[in-house]
């Protein structure tokens, strides 16, 4: 049975580890661990049948298959280059970091040298399938729109930096326009899909994005429209918000679970 450790106790890994205690994931959990150790504490303490050990980086290591990250950008430049020397493959949720060319080319080096996997769920948005096929031939653009509650916005560093008053946006507005390279730091707690996007298809640099407070909403909506020498696809989906956490996207955490699933199962259909 696949042996996985958790980095981040927080709205994804809660849920990630919540679906393996509760047989949806036929995986192990091994270990789990967040820098707030109350928070490894009380999740450790919810779970009915997984009695997963709290350790750090270096020591869960020793024991899993899968390291799994949901913690945060910084988190990835320290876990996942320890995790794939210790022969791990390794899940990243916080994709946004692999704006980093140089943390990109290290992770893909040593995933290479030490014969590991490197996964990236889809996230929050649908159809990268269409994106990649598209990528066979020339892509002309590729452009994410997102738009959000003023409130799943809080605490993005481009609100804080620009001093943006959130709670009296009363009207549909536009924060960001730029690309994914820019929007991945801006806003890291909230566009990680367009890092996915852009690894999909055109790059951080070619691949635009926007951010848009609209207080009428009570759904996280991603809009992607896609360019190329096949023509042309949009696909919009809007996601319910995590209870847990307005800035994360229910669908972030259910694209997890499935690639935890298509993981650990033997029987695969479709692939």
């Amino acid at each position: 049975m696949l042996r996985i450790g958790v980095i981040g106790c927080g709205t994804i890994g809660t849920g990630i580890c919540r679906a393996i205690d509760g047989g949806s994931i036929k995986a192990e959990l091994v270990a789990i661990y967040d820098r707030n150790a109350a928070d490894a504490d009380k999740l450790k303490s919810s779970l009915k049948s997984c009695r997963p050990d709290i350790l750090e980086i270096i020591d869960m290591v020793k024991q899993i298959d899968l390291l799994v990250e949901c913690a945060s950008q910084e988190a990835v430049y320290k876990v996942i280059p320890v995790a794939l020397l210790a022969h791990c493959d390794v899940m990243i949720m916080s994709v946004g970091a692999l704006a980093d060319e140089k943390l990109r080319r290290t992770i893909e080096s040593l995933a290479r040298d030490n014969n590991c996997k490197v996964y990236l769920p889809s996230g929050a948005i649908v159809g990268l399938d269409g994106l990649k096929s598209a990528s066979a031939e020339e892509v002309y653009s590729v452009t994410l729109t997102t738009q959000k509650p003023p409130g799943g916005l809080a605490g993005a560093p481009f609100v804080i930096r620009n001093k943006i008053e959130l709670d009296k946006i009363t009207g549909k507005t536009v924060l960001f326009e730029g690309p994914a390279s820019e929007a991945v730091r801006a806003f890291p707690a909230n566009v990680n899909v367009a890092a996915t996007l852009s690894l999909a298809g055109l790059g951080f640099e070619k691949t635009k994005v926007r951010i848009v407070a609209n207080p009428a909403l009570t759904r996280n909506i991603h809009e992607i429209t896609v360019e190329g020498a096949f023509g042309e696809f949009t696909t919009r989906v809007e996601n319910i918000p995590s209870p847990a956490n307005p800035r994360s996207s229910y669908l972030a955490l259910l694209s997890a679970i499935a690639t935890l699933r298509k993981i650990s199962d033997p029987f695969q259909i479709g692939t």
